[in-house]
């Protein structure tokens, strides 16, 4: 467990549309396959290395472990920044680089499951699923070599807003421990004060899923700055504004903050750092005032911020469990890829026409009909997006649960029983297998 399994090192030449060639660097790293297949996204960043792929792998392993998905842990990165390259020049960068991956059999419904990561989306899956499908077409489940892929191509409903999703509940279900609630003097979720760092993906979901729940979403942080308002910030009102104006500047309902790592030490109730690695560390860590750091990034406390914090009272819930939410459901699309059908399309007419009978007996008994809105609402079968939600919310309330008994059980931070559950998990698998050419 020490050591990645696998790593794939490429290297291929493209020809840019302007006739200049560039020599572009890939890697895949599979950590451990004591379950198969391994899962772990894929990034286009010009930070991508070597170390840095086998170090989110392995993390990918442990994340796996904790929420009971049954995937090894894998990584992969195109060193690159996706911001200047068209999208044809970036279609052909993923379809050389899926290449490269089949050739070596570094992806497969049952080998290796890449999902998207910073620089990729829907649309790159979808280049790595049709890839893959020319080189293996009799491969019945090759939508399964991807997840993160748009609906029309296999995708789930309710994956991008997976992870951010999962951050919600995630602190939800800390904040209903006696514990958590006696050392932060917070009781639920309503009426807590939030800051939020990054506002792409996961920290918008996360912002609109706190907000739709009861909490005042006090501050949002990107690279270009913040902004922040004590009365509360509408989440979808941030959103457009950016979207219109590609800025945070020049939005009325909150006060424009240039320097948005300030915002990480700005009062408030929760914090969740939503963007890269490395955003608290020992020099601003002492000045952070938030009560709960969810980390919704990979690593965005270093290891000696997470020990002055802990050490100032704070509860940190690690990203390993809290960023869970986007592996969770893709388990979940690749489930559906493999059964080739849609979630709820076999029994959701079973289970309205089971209501519906239910209701007119009670309806007779009560002597009062119900409206057409209330019988709606009653016998409305679940969609898929709803089915995703459920099997989301059990996955993050059971691991959190587990989290906390292990850290109140050996009086430990929530990210060291963390990892003892995980480790725990897949040791328990190595055992129960034999380890087989290991003695």
């Amino acid at each position: 467990m020490k050591a990645t399994d696998s790593v794939l090192s490429v290297t291929f030449p493209i020809e840019r549309e302007n006739g200049t060639h560039e020599v572009i660097r890939g890697y895949r790293a599979q950590h451990s396959r004591h379950r198969a297949p391994v899962k772990g996204g894929i990034r286009f960043s010009p930070e991508v290395d070597l170390q840095e792929v086998e170090a989110l792998a392995s993390l990918m392993t442990f994340k796996c472990a904790v929420v009971d998905v049954p995937f090894g842990g894998a990584k992969g990165g195109i060193c690159i920044d996706p911001k200047k390259y068209t999208k044809g020049e970036l279609e052909r960068i993923t379809r050389r680089y899926t290449m490269e991956l089949c050739q070596k059999n570094f992806i497969g419904p049952g080998v290796d499951v890449p999902a998207p990561d910073v620089g990729t989306g829907p649309d790159v899956m979808s280049w790595i699923a049709d890839t893959y499908r020319q080189f293996n077409v009799q491969d019945v489940n090759a939508a399964g070599c991807v997840t993160g892929k748009p609906i029309a191509q296999g995708g789930v409903r309710g994956r991008m807003e997976a992870t951010g999703l999962g951050v919600y509940y995630g602190v939800r279900e800390f904040l209903t421990y006696p514990e958590i609630q006696k050392a932060t003097g917070l009781t639920g979720i309503k009426g807590s004060r939030i800051i939020i760092q990054g506002y792409g993906n996961v920290g918008y979901w996360a912002a609109k899923f706190f907000e739709r729940n009861g909490a005042k979403i006090v501050g949002v942080a990107e690279h270009e700055g913040g902004v922040y308002n004590p009365d509360g910030i509408s989440v979808e009102a941030l959103l457009q504004h950016r979207k219109k104006h590609g800025t945070f500047v020049g939005f009325n309902d909150a006060q424009f903050i240039k320097d948005s790592k300030s915002l990480l030490e700005a009062e408030c109730d929760i914090l969740i750092p939503a963007a890269l690695e490395g955003q608290i560390t020992t020099a601003n860590a002492p000045r952070v005032k938030a009560k709960i750091i969810g980390e919704a990034a990979n690593g965005p406390l270093t290891p000696g911020a997470h020990d002055i914090l802990v050490k100032n009272g704070s509860i940190i819930i690690p990203d390993l469990y809290l960023n869970a939410g986007g592996v969770t459901v893709s388990y979940f699309e690749w489930l559906k890829n493999l059964s080739h059908v849609r979630f709820g399309r076999l029994n959701k007419k079973w289970d309205e026409q089971g209501k519906q009978q239910l209701v007119s007996l009670v309806e007779k008994e009560a002597g009062r009909l119900l409206t057409e809105s209330e019988r709606r609402n009653i016998i409305h079968g679940a969609e898929e997006h709803e089915l995703v939600y459920s099997g989301l919310e059990d996955a993050m309330c059971t691991a959190g649960r587990e989290i906390h008994a292990t850290s109140v059980k050996l009086g430990v931070d929530h990210r060291t029983a963390a990892f003892v559950n995980a480790i725990n998990k897949i040791a328990a698998v190595y055992e129960g297998s034999g380890m087989l050419f290991m003695s």
